[in-house]
């Protein structure tokens, strides 16, 4: 698993991801997007977990934001419902080659400038049981995954702060491991009303 934060104020929304990938066939290591825009509302799609799941999830709601009654809310709406949907092929491809079920998983973020709210807003979407239904969490102040390492630690929008935090989940990941599982560099996507600013904070 890599890393997934969010800080989420009423005027701004930042996301931290790191860009380790790793061929879950073959082992070889790539450099991954893990975060992605929808541009013309403003909206950000964030992931942490199994790849191929996440660009599905965005293609689909992708297609969706075209439609002319388009809103971020009804996009929050279904997505816990097209993850639900999508899960069992995915899960029977995961374990086909040759994951451990404990393994299977993925965390997703929505946010972005919601025009009916008139703030930014996110939500988290968190899968890893067949048999359950995706957990749907808005969040209020963001959310850090993993969360072990920071806590205690103060929430800060300042990118140093970012990235110092990214470096210790990075280590807690790979030390927890045993192996190398987030790394790679971080990339800090920050929005607000009328902009989307992506930032390459360095190596973690």
């Amino acid at each position: 698993m890599s890393i997934l934060n969010v800080l989420l104020s009423p005027d701004q929304l930042l996301i931290a991801v790191d860009t380790l990938a790793e061929d879950t066939r073959t082992g070889a290591k790539s450099a991954g997007a893990k975060v992605l825009l929808i541009p013309q509302h403003n909206l950000v799609l964030a992931s942490r977990g199994s790849a191929q799941f996440f660009l599905r999830i965005y293609e689909l709601a992708l297609q969706a934001s075209f439609r002319a009654d388009f809103t971020m809310e009804q996009l929050g709406r279904e997505l816990g419902l097209v993850i639900d949907q999508l899960w069992p092929a995915y899960e029977k491809a995961a374990l086909e080659a040759g994951i451990a079920p404990s393994a299977i998983g993925t965390e997703l973020v929505l946010g972005g400038w919601s025009p009916q709210a008139n703030r930014t807003v996110a939500t988290a979407y968190a899968k890893s049981v067949s048999g359950e239904p995706a957990r749907r969490q808005p969040l209020e102040g963001g959310l850090a995954s993993p969360g072990e390492p920071l806590r205690g630690r103060p929430d800060s929008f300042e990118l140093e702060a970012v990235l110092e935090a990214g470096r210790i989940q990075a280590s807690w990941l790979n030390n927890t491991s045993g192996r190398q599982v987030a790394g790679g560099r971080l990339l800090c996507l920050r929005l607000g009303r009328l902009r989307a600013n992506l930032t390459d904070l360095g190596a973690i």
